[in-house]
Formats: structure tokens, sequence, C-alpha cells
């Protein structure tokens, strides 16, 4: 019987590496039932054969170096890590592609700082990674293809990694203009009803896309932007007629578009254009939900050289870790 305690204060917070009702390390412990593992604040005391215990420390190693480079640890994460076979896990941490292909640049440096990883700096330090398989999927095929579909379920960061896409994109002189654009469709509340005048009336659709960008860019800098037409939010309708030159375009909550839509949505890609069309099809809105063009349009075009489509799951959730959780009993009731 060995026996082997790891302080944590010298890795990783504490607070950190348990998560929230320590849901991280449940679900750690339960990885390991032949290993007694007892937490006293900051330390691990490991009990149990050697082998047992070397096994835990190299894999708590790959967990640490996947928070180093991402900044987050979830019980999803944990059981990537931990249930994916070897030859399927990059030494990151990070789990490759199934496809056997090789993972996304940056993923073999195992002592990387993570700085590849980075797809903007954004207000007060915040730094916007590309934290889960599939966000860094994202960042990889915008390189090579001018349209792309992300479709996956709420929280997976599909929006949130587009933006900051277009936010970069903007800063490197790569484009002149972002345009972020929603279908204005109700979700509950009519229109009609609601107070104000068009745009007051619009703006709780567009809301999360200004929060989004309020996250990369200073407050006064980001309204000079929208002053002078540098970063446009407005609804799906106002797209039809215009021609989108140098522009960063980003489609949002595509599955509420009829096919139609789409077409036009699609069709105003100009010169020197990058095209994101984000949704989720089990948050369609649509009076018919059968009428949603985003998946027949996602089938239409997927394998036309210059687009990809990115599939993002509960996995790539990032938000609390109860969103996984719901998504998943609300799947399981297929209740849309």
């Amino acid at each position: 019987m060995g026996e082997k305690i790891i302080d944590l204060g010298e890795l990783i917070d504490p607070v950190e590496f348990y998560g929230p009702a320590n849901a991280n390390f449940n679900s750690l412990t339960g990885k390991f039932p032949e290993l007694k593992i007892v937490a006293r604040g900051g330390t691990l005391k490991l009990l149990g054969s050697d082998e047992r215990i070397a096994r835990f420390e190299e894999r708590l190693g790959e967990l640490l170096r996947y928070y180093k480079r991402y900044g987050h640890l979830s019980p999803q994460v944990v059981d990537q890590i931990f249930d994916t076979p070897t030859h399927l896990r990059t030494t990151s941490g990070a789990v490759a592609e199934k496809s056997g292909k090789h993972p996304p640049n940056g993923e073999q440096n195992e002592e990387g700082s993570g700085a590849e990883d980075v797809i903007v700096y954004g207000n007060n330090g915040n730094i916007v990674r590309a934290r889960t398989p599939n966000q860094r999927k994202l960042v990889e095929l915008y390189d090579k293809n001018d349209l792309l579909f992300a479709v996956g379920p709420a929280g997976s960061g599909k929006t949130y990694t587009a933006i900051a896409l277009a936010v970069r994109a903007l800063k490197n002189r790569e484009v002149k203009r972002i345009i972020l654009t929603r279908p204005a469709v109700e979700a509950g509340e009519k229109l009609g009803f609601l107070p104000g005048d068009m745009k007051e009336k619009l703006d709780p659709y567009l809301q999360p896309l200004y929060d989004a960008l309020n996250d990369m860019i200073p407050p006064k800098k980001l309204q000079d932007y929208m002053t002078e037409g540098i970063v446009q939010i407005a609804p799906l309708a106002y797209m039809r007629g215009r021609t989108l030159d140098n522009a960063f375009v980003i489609l949002d909550e595509a599955q509420n578009t009829i096919l139609s839509q789409i077409k036009m949505f699609l069709t105003r890609m100009g010169r020197n254009a990058k095209f994101i069309v984000t949704g989720d099809i089990t948050q369609i809105d649509l009076p018919n939900k059968g009428d949603s063009g985003l998946m027949p349009a996602v089938e239409m075009l997927r394998k036309i050289k210059g687009i990809a489509v990115v599939e993002f799951d509960r996995k790539d959730i990032v938000r609390h870790e109860l969103v996984g959780h719901i998504v998943q009993a609300f799947e399981k009731h297929s209740i849309h």
C-alpha cells in the first residue's frame, strides 16, 4: 500500500480544482474507485497501490495542463480527459478528433503557454480563448473557409467564438467592418406589445450580440465604431438588397430563419467577406418548426469548397455546469 500527498496550492487554485459543490473532485474520484483520495483544503492524500497512484498523477498532470491552456475545469472536462483512450488524447489533455486527423495547430506543444489559443484580448485583461475542441476547430477552419456553419446547443460558445474571430479580424485590418444580425422571431412575447419604437422593440433580440462585443471592445471605442458604421447590429430583414464587401458577417439564431431567408443572407456575400452562421436546432421559435431552413442549408452546402460545418455538442458547453444537464434532460424528453 502506497501513500502520496499532493499540494494543490502549488499547482492550481483549490477552489477551481474542486469546482462548485465539489463537482470536479467528485467526478475525478469516481474515476479511481480503487484509490482512497482524501481532500484536506489545498492537499490531496492518496492511498493505494503505487501503480494506481502513478496513473492518477499522470492523468492529474493532463488535467492541470488543460486548465493552464483553457482556464477552466468542469466534470465534462474530467470525463473527456479520463475516459478518452490515450491514442485519442493530445498532450495538452484536449481530445483529438475521432477521425484520427492531427489535432489543431498548437495542440502538440505540451509545454506551450496556450498563447496560440488566444483569439483576442478583450477588456479589463479578459482573454478570449478557444476553450473546447469544437471551438478550436471553428478557429482553425476559419483560416481555410469564407463561410462557416456553427451548429449546436445553448452555451457551447458558437456565437461568442464567432464574434471573437470577427473582432480579431477587425483589429488585424483583415476586414473593414463587422455586421451582426439575427432574425427578429418572437420567443414568447409579441413585438407589437413591446414598448418603444422599432429599434427599441428589436434591441432585446440583439442584446446577446451587444454583450459579447462589450467583453471585447472598450465601450467608448465600440460606441464610436457603431456611430461610424464599422460595427453594425441589425435584424436580418435589414440585410435584403445589400452587398457586403470587406466585412465579417455573422448570422446568429439561424434556426429561426426559413430557407429563403438564409439564401437571401448568404447571397449578400461580397468581395473579401467572411460569413459565419450559428444556430441551435433544438431552439426553433418559428410557428412551424419544420420551416427552419438551417439544416437544409447545411446539408446542401457542406460539400462545397470554401464552406465548412462545425457541429458543437454538450461537451462544448461552457456556461454553468447545470446547463449541460438541462440540455441533456430536454433532449431525453424530446422537448425543444
